[in-house]
């Protein structure tokens, strides 16, 4: 062992030396879109064997086997996790975002096949999840953990956990763009000229490496037989419209559901719960089994009657033009309850196959339903489905770019380039006025964690408390005499300001030498007054925990320059001041955004 970690440390040297920084970064971008994009086939072809093993067997009408498949997927993905793993893989994109926010972007070595594992037997049993995000963090942690080998600083391991998230998409979608565009708009990377090159290197080498492995062919099958026409644009604003409300839906009751899932405290509970919804839901509606790209793949096919074959409703008459367009529109308003089962009850996996699946139905609804009712020139259904999963994947992740290029890339759609980039942007445009963050940073927003584009806000977020509070003020007590305060607190200070603090540590007021100037010179009255006489209370007081971006809304709204700050239950900490914000703000602004 320490003869390897002397040869591992003498190639460090011997790098160092020989190679730069920035042809090194390129290499390991290398490196890391080859391992990301391997990663991704692994899951894929997991998942793809699973779910052929198992549902080879099932008969059009209802299938029994449908009720214990996904059970069975999650219970196995939860015990892995409990007792192997024994920490929470959920959520990918968003463990992302929040080492990205921290400015550490260090992810656990095990992120590097943990989620690959979960998220295929969670999928491969039938979990109504998508496979993106377990892959993503999987790729985001290779990045982290090459770069964390190499020693490498924490900048470059921002730009390296970039890079394995790329790759990643790029790998799994064979879309190299869409790798590119999502880093940028959903883990909010700053495209610099020194950024743009290893993001481009591990995507373009992830998309290779997939296509060498499963073929040049895009991931879903969709020839466009009925051209775009411009008057059509009306109806594709409105389908923009329709998507960011689905959006919406999801969102805010994927964000209600795991609030209430949270309640049960112990994993037998949440699996119980989980697994009895998630399992009836399948049966019902077979469709919600696993990613849903077979159902995709149908409606962009222009073949639909068949989605009902395997449901317990396929006897009401599968090719009834009303009992799909029933059928699928509960499976729009379901498949939020399905997704929620599967990673609350236990399993892995994520929103990025959910979001895609539910547009392409939305679509599907929306100009089925208009051509039914006649109210324009019949409407391509193939067409509207397509866009639709622009449209709500725009939506939910707030991405229209990532939107526009990865189907675009996914269905070779590019005839439709103008009509994707429109349902997008209208999406978008519905969704924000309603909810400024998509689900994956939603949490994180609310802590006051995330990273934003805006550099003002970015700053304030990588501010910590413990860099700005300052504890050199001397407390004084609400029973102590003027006399005490000016011989004991202001002669040996140099602040003008003092906390009043009770015997038991609990901040009561305070003291500025300002409200007391006109007596603290007077001797004879130096006895006859205390400090609960002329203490006051603080404009405002900053909680520990508190958000800075809080904190200076506070400074803003109150005029004050110095605030103190108590915990949670009111006990005296230390204060902030204005000053030490802006010094400590200015150090972090040059560091991160200029690099010295």
């Amino acid at each position: 062992m320490e003869k390897r970690e002397g040869a591992f440390y003498k190639f460090l040297l011997w790098r160092q030396k020989h190679v730069n920084e920035r042809t090194f970064i390129l290499i390991i971008s290398f490196i890391v879109g080859l391992a990301s994009a391997l990663a991704a086939i692994l899951l894929k072809n997991a998942i793809h064997f699973i779910q052929h093993v198992l549902t080879s067997n099932l008969q059009d009408g209802a299938n029994y086997w449908l009720l214990i498949y996904p059970v069975t997927g999650i219970l196995l993905s939860g015990l892995f996790v409990k007792y192997i793993v024994r920490d929470d893989i959920s959520h990918g994109v968003t463990k992302i975002l929040f080492a990205i926010s921290q400015r550490k972007s260090r992810i656990k070595p095990h992120n590097m096949w943990s989620s690959l594992a979960a998220a295929s037997v969670t999928i491969g049993f039938g979990g109504s999840v998508g496979a993106e995000a377990p892959i993503v963090l999987t790729g985001a942690a290779i990045g982290s953990n090459l770069g964390r080998a190499f020693r490498l600083e924490q900048k470059t391991l921002m730009l390296l956990v970039g890079c394995g998230a790329a790759g990643a998409i790029a790998g799994i979608f064979k879309a190299p763009i869409a790798g590119l565009v999502f880093v940028i708009e959903v883990l909010m990377l700053d495209l610099t000229m020194t950024s743009v090159l290893p993001l481009l290197i591990s995507s373009v080498t992830a998309a290779t490496v997939s296509y060498i492995f499963t073929g040049t062919e895009a991931m879903f099958k969709f020839s466009q037989t009925e051209a775009f026409l411009i008057e059509r644009i009306p109806y594709v604003l409105l389908l923009g419209v329709f998507c960011g409300l689905v959006s919406l839906y999801f969102t805010r009751a994927m964000i209600k559901i795991e609030k209430w899932y949270r309640k049960w405290t112990h994993y037998r509970q949440k699996f119980l719960v989980g697994s009895v919804i998630l399992s009836v839901l399948i049966f019902l509606f077979p469709p919600l089994y696993g990613e849903g790209y077979d159902t995709v793949d149908s409606l962009l096919d222009g073949r639909f009657a068949h989605l009902m074959d395997q449901s317990p409703f396929s006897m009401t008459g599968g090719d009834n033009y009303w009992s799909i367009i029933i059928f699928l529109g509960l499976i729009l308003l379901l498949k939020v309850f399905a997704s929620s089962a599967t990673n609350s009850g236990g399993g892995c996996g994520g929103i990025f196959a959910p979001s895609l699946y539910l547009g392409c139905i939305a679509g599907f609804i929306f100009a089925h339903a208009s051509n039914w009712f006649g109210i324009s020139a019949p409407l391509s259904e193939k067409n509207f489905a397509l866009m639709g999963m622009a449209g709500v994947m725009s939506g939910v992740m707030h991405a229209p770019l990532t939107g526009v290029f990865l189907i675009a890339e996914l269905t070779g759609g590019y005839d439709l380039f103008l009509p994707l980039m429109i349902v997008s942007i209208s999406s978008y445009a519905t969704i924000i006025a309603f909810e400024p963050h998509s689900i994956y940073s939603m949490r994180l927003a609310q802590k006051g964690e995330l990273m934003t584009h805006h550099k003002d806000q970015a700053v304030l977020t990588l501010l910590k408390m413990e860099n700005v509070i300052e504890t050199d003020f001397i407390k004084v007590s609400p029973a102590m005499s003027l006399g005490d305060i000016v011989k004991k607190a202001i002669a040996q200070s140099s602040r003008s300001i003092f906390p009043v603090v009770k015997e038991d540590g609990k901040l009561v007021g305070i003291v500025a030498v300002d409200n007391i100037r006109n007596i603290m010179f007077r001797p004879e009255l130096y006895d006859r007054f205390n400090v609960s006489r002329f203490m006051v209370s603080p404009p405002a007081k900053i909680v520990n925990d508190m958000a800075m971006e809080k904190i200076m809304k506070l400074f803003d709204d109150t005029k004050a320059w110095n605030l103190p700050v108590v915990d949670g239950d009111g006990y005296y900490l230390g204060f902030v001041s204005k000053s030490k914000i802006f010094n400590a703000y200015r150090e972090v602004l040059v560091e991160t955004f200029t690099g010295d």
